[in-house]
């Protein structure tokens, strides 16, 4: 297996990187970066401008890599502007200086990648069959839908986390690795933490999509996400989570469930020290969006 794997790592350096348009720091990029466990994408590592083998870093991992940076590359000509945010928040040492790693979703594949695993697992035949009714629907999925996010989890934990601290300076302990995304990426966000509390310290779950599909009348998703995360959550102590929503276009869907899912919050023994939900009144469900507000959860991940 450490043959195997370093073979792997020898492959995706091959492979290496090229500087794409960012306006602070730069972006090395890892092309199809091969993985035992799922299919391959291209990952994206931005460093700040001082970056320094002479110091160590903290790591922030995020989802859907590919709508970071660079916005003339993206579908819809919108980008999370992470290289400004992060370039800016390091400049001024508002926080832990930290590196982003950027992992590429697989459009066709996001959705099963993305979706709690166990959660779904709970659900009854009959509502897994009205899941797969809805997603295909949606255009989601051609076939019966079936969730794989542990095994990209695995891939998170087990391949990429490894192969970064070995060519990157990191701190590689918990308190100094942290996880975000939005929408889908919110969702399997939360599940990293919950699923991997001690190599994950915090996490990001921005515009979290509670609904797991497009509708919430008759949609037993969210109750099976609130029940799992009783069981799941993180010990508050060691672990913080941040939450968000809008309540235009798609986030109009979200303040009922998050509030329910506040609540799970309370109920479990998270305060203001190691958990914050906040709400956008008037914003959708954009990367402009995300972009206006990301340097409210990274301070609150990446604090000193």
């Amino acid at each position: 297996m450490k043959l195997t794997f370093l073979f792997f790592i020898l492959l995706s350096l091959v492979t290496n990187a090229q500087n794409i348009k960012v306006s602070k720091g730069k972006v090395q990029r890892f092309e199809s970066f091969k993985s035992q466990f799922m299919d391959d994408r291209n990952v994206d590592v931005w460093l700040p401008n001082d970056y320094s083998e002479n110091e160590k870093y903290a790591v922030l991992y995020m989802h859907d890599g590919q709508m970071l940076f660079d916005a003339e590359t993206t579908w819809n000509q919108q980008a999370w502007e992470v290289d400004e945010v992060a370039g800016k928040l390091n400049a001024e040492s508002k926080v832990k200086k930290f590196i982003v790693v950027g992992i590429w979703n697989i459009p066709e594949k996001r959705h099963p990648e993305y979706f709690p695993q166990k959660p779904y697992e709970s659900l009854t035949p009959v509502q897994r069959d009205t899941i797969t009714a809805q997603l295909q629907k949606a255009g989601r999925t051609k076939a019966v839908f079936k969730p794989y996010s542990d095994l990209y989890l695995k891939f998170l934990v087990t391949e990429l986390k490894p192969f970064i601290d070995l060519n990157f300076s990191t701190l590689t302990d918990k308190d100094n690795t942290f996880i975000a995304g939005s929408s889908m990426g919110g969702l399997i966000s939360m599940y990293a933490i919950c699923e991997y509390p001690d190599v994950f310290g915090a996490a990001a779950c921005i515009s979290t999509h509670w609904p797991g599909i497009f509708a919430v009348e008759n949609n037993p998703i969210p109750e099976a996400f609130y029940t799992y995360l009783r069981k799941n959550l993180p010990n508050p102590k060691t672990n913080r989570i941040y939450f968000d929503y809008g309540d235009q276009t798609l986030d109009a869907l979200y303040p009922p469930l998050q509030e329910k899912a506040d609540a799970v919050m309370i109920e479990k023994g998270f305060t203001s020290d190691n958990w914050l939900t906040k709400f956008f009144p008037g914003k959708n469900h954009s990367e402009e969006a995300w972009a206006e507000r990301l340097p409210i959860p990274l301070e609150f991940l990446l604090r000193k």
